[in-house]
């Protein structure tokens, strides 16, 4: 398992079942904030993951982003961003 951590956690798991479909999935914790609010970050990472893990994500692979209180302040170039340096740190 890879591990990036920036306004978010992005955790990368091989499935090892021959299965070449990325998937996704999405955590956050009532210490971010209300509903409202864990709802709108969870909203802006499914945008995220079909920008950024449709095109660069791993094959074959679970990605589970945890959203971490940092995240819901930044800007959505900037979580974007976060995310392509994650998906490529990973990479390495």
């Amino acid at each position: 398992m890879r591990r990036a951590t920036f306004g978010f956690v992005l955790l990368v798991r091989d499935r090892v079942d021959g299965d070449d479909t990325k998937r996704i999935g999405i955590t956050v914790t009532k210490k971010i904030g209300n509903a409202v609010v864990r709802n709108r970050m969870k909203r802006r990472f499914r945008a995220l993951a079909r920008e950024v893990i449709a095109d660069g994500g791993f094959v074959g692979s679970d990605h589970i982003l945890i959203g971490r209180a940092g995240g819901v302040e930044r800007d959505y170039a900037m979580l974007r961003d976060d995310l392509k340096r994650a998906v490529a740190k990973l990479a390495t």
